[in-house]
């Protein structure tokens, strides 16, 4: 275990968990610390993955990024500026050289697909690799009749590209001096989740899906702050859709599931741009595969969504994960939960034991294509797909705890060597890809100062002093 002031951290089953403490700067700086080295590798993919998917170079993402949203984090977000600037001064501190403005524009980063047609010289660069937004992730939440002891189970993993997404292994505790503690999956040196997995001292649990296709943009208040004000700030589900719609930018645009252990009460958020579908309820399930069920948004805010497409994996997953809500009804729990965010069945073809872009468990390395004719998707072997599993129910969250698996969902090995031998149109990839073991999965919860596994909500303080307040009103001065 790495221990400095306010913040430690060690390395287990492919994670790194990492808790931090504090003021803003305090935590920020203790943070940055503990993962300099990994963002380290991270600046070094960052150089080389923005200059091959744009042909820009990182510096001037940076530079524009920064033009965009600086002025904006400084006054509209003081807090969250200040921690980031602690993680700069934490990584310049322990070896890593970055800059405040290079920790907002990587706090940005899932942002920059749907920002970049509006920076300034980007016009024709809108989602210039997919033909609209990424898609990304698989998911569900299901509570009452649905789950073995009617509360709350959900479940999360992350399928994307594999040289981003292998450094989403961070478990980040943080206990800040005001607002709510939370523990979250995310990757180093981001100050939300970005996966997104996350469980609040208020008994909020949180994990989306991203709408693929997604088009709509405006440059008002960037996802990363609006969902990290929530998580820091909200204590019941109704703070969750004002933080997340008050001055929405279209980015990164989510189906987000949420579940509040106090009511026992899930919901889904579809969150366009202009529009959005909210859905609540003590007694059934929602899923997340990255298509939105609301017409509006997948009609006027997205282009090529694969709803009803069972060659792709929205439409796909749409049917499996349904089908695995029904066989499943009445007896889902964490065991369960891990099987299907693991699932190898492949609805195209119906065919079970067939891990590939379409199942739940997603493999585009494992998956030829073949049945694919759209120029605009992956392509054939891409290195893309799972890269983790995530599991919590209402008792785990009440620990605030979950249960995570790093590599895939399945466990299924990835060896970067000689994946780029067997398909050298990615061997120009090779450097930047690591190998991603076999691990088991793992259970992670808050921590005090000595690294001892806090057992119980009834231990966690929740500081809300006058500041809090004063952050609050000030952000929805305009909703009143």
């Amino acid at each position: 275990m790495v221990q400095i002031k306010n913040g430690f951290s060690y390395e287990l089953n492919g994670w790194k968990y990492i808790s931090v403490s504090g003021t803003s700067k305090e935590r920020g700086f203790a943070y940055g610390y503990l993962c300099a080295n990994d963002f380290k590798k991270v600046q070094e993919m960052l150089t080389f993955l923005i200059y091959e998917s744009y042909g820009l170079t990182w510096e001037f993402i940076i530079q524009q990024v920064n033009k965009s949203i600086k002025e904006k984090t400084k006054n509209d977000f003081e807090e969250f500026y200040d921690e980031m600037v602690g993680i700069a001064e934490g990584c310049n501190s322990a070896g890593t050289q970055t800059t405040i403005d290079e920790i907002i524009a990587w706090n940005f980063y899932c942002s920059i697909p749907y920002w970049i047609s509006s920076m300034e010289g980007g016009e024709n660069m809108h989602f210039s690799k997919e033909g609209g937004s990424p898609d990304k992730c698989s998911a569900f939440i299901a509570v009452g009749d649905y789950t073995k002891t009617g509360e709350i189970v959900v479940a999360h993993n992350s399928f994307t590209d594999f040289m981003d997404g292998q450094y989403s292994n961070i478990i980040l505790d943080l206990n800040p001096s005001t607002g709510n503690r939370f523990i979250m999956q995310t990757s180093p040196c981001w100050i939300w989740s970005g996966t997104d997995f996350f469980i609040t001292s208020k008994g909020i649990i949180g994990t989306e899906t991203t709408i693929g296709g997604f088009i709509a943009y405006e440059n008002n208040d960037p996802i990363g702050y609006r969902i990290r004000q929530a998580m820091q700030y909200g204590n019941n589900l109704d703070d969750y859709i004002r933080e997340l719609l008050f001055r929405n930018s279209g980015d990164y645009a989510n189906s987000w599931l949420f579940g509040d252990i106090n009511t026992n009460e899930i919901m889904r958020i579809e969150l366009g741009l202009k529009y959005n579908n909210i859905e609540r309820t003590k007694n059934g399930y929602f899923i997340g595969f990255n298509a939105a069920y609301d017409p509006r948004i997948r009609n006027l805010e997205c282009v090529n969504s694969g709803f009803d497409d069972i060659r792709r994996h929205q439409g796909a997953r749409r049917v499996r994960i349904d089908d695995l809500m029904i066989k499943h009804k009445g007896k889902i729990n964490i065991d369960i939960a891990k099987r299907i965010i693991s699932d190898h069945y492949d609805v195209y073809l119906n065919k079970d034991n067939n891990p590939c872009s379409r199942t739940v468990c997603s493999h585009y390395d494992l998956d030829a294509r073949e049945y694919m004719s759209q120029h605009d998707r992956p392509k054939p072997f891409a290195p893309h797909g799972a890269v983790d599993g995530i599991v919590c129910d209402s008792d785990l969250a009440r620990q605030m705890a979950f249960i995570g698996r790093f590599g895939n969902s399945c466990g299924i090995e990835f060896n970067a060597h000689k994946f780029c031998e067997k398909h050298r149109q990615w061997k120009y990839l090779e450097p930047y890809l690591h190998d991603r073991l076999s691990q088991p999965w793992t259970k992670f919860s808050i921590s005090d100062s000595n690294g001892n596994i806090l057992k119980s909500t009834k231990m966690i303080k929740t500081k809300n002093t006058k500041k809090t307040k004063n952050i609050k009103s000030k952000t929805h001065k305009n909703l009143k």
